[in-house]
């Protein structure tokens, strides 16, 4: 737990290591213009750690609570760990920081925005400009493209791929060896309400079990099972459980033999 207090940021890295903000491992590469915040909105000091042959990049920032492993890239231009702030899904978010764990050998591609509370496994790669929201958890040897965005508390497991483009809406769970194919949508709210003071939205996000694949530019709508290994065709609605092993295609997405073309 961090300590509130006023603080101005110093201007360097070598005030941050003498304040004991600052750790940083050996063999390390990190550019004179990476920003190191340690401070919340709520001024709470949390100190960064960067582990053994990390790369920092120009231009990253990385947040208090930041820990960095061991040969870890962090391209240029990276968020860590950035404290949540304004209003969604009935929560208001106050720009409290917390620990951001970023594994062994991860790579960060240049502009990758990455909320605290993130957990990214070893030997991950976050492809450019994706977005990953608070408290989502990404496994080891994973493969995110660009332009994706991750929503708040998402759980994804080990040897996840995910192609460029797609959008997982909040608490999505992604088991161990999905495959999403590019443009993929996901939905989490059967009613879309938003800000209505006399209701509140009954959020079931969709989930993807073991070794599941699903084509391009498909939508996986709220409460949605897709069972283990199951294969949902390109360009596909699903508006109902998949069953494991099964093959599935169309709008509304139906069962097909596995053979069929």
């Amino acid at each position: 737990m961090g300590t509130p207090i006023s603080f101005t940021q110093p201007t360097t890295h070598s005030q941050l290591l003498s304040m004991g903000l600052l750790e940083i491992g050996t063999g390390c590469r990190i550019s004179p213009y990476a920003l190191i915040e340690p401070v919340d909105e709520q001024g709470t000091l949390r100190p960064v750690r960067i582990g053994d042959h990390a790369v920092i990049g120009a231009g990253a920032i990385l947040h208090g609570g930041a820990r960095i492993g061991n040969e870890a890239c962090i391209e240029d231009h990276v968020t860590v760990g950035k404290p949540e702030t304004g209003y969604a899904v009935g929560h208001t978010y106050c720009g409290t920081g917390t620990d951001t764990h970023i594994g062994h050998g991860v790579t960060l591609r240049s502009g990758a925005i990455l909320y605290a509370g993130t957990r990214i496994g070893d030997n991950t790669a976050v492809g450019h400009h994706t977005l990953i929201r608070s408290h989502s958890h990404l496994g080891a040897d994973s493969v995110l493209g660009h332009f994706l965005v991750i929503e708040r508390a998402c759980h994804l497991g080990d040897r996840v791929r995910c192609s460029p483009l797609s959008h997982l809406t909040s608490e999505t769970v992604l088991e161990d060896g999905v495959f999403l194919g590019a443009g993929i949508r996901t939905v989490n709210d059967k009613h879309l309400i938003w800000r209505e003071t006399d209701r509140t939205p009954t959020l079931l996000p969709p989930r993807f079990e073991a070794g599941c694949k699903v084509g391009s530019g498909s939508t996986i709508l709220s409460g949605i099972t897709i069972g283990e290994r199951a294969l949902v065709g390109a360009g596909s609605v699903v508006t109902h459980d998949v069953a494991a092993d099964s093959t599935v295609y169309g709008s509304p997405a139906r069962p097909r033999p596995a053979t069929a073309h």
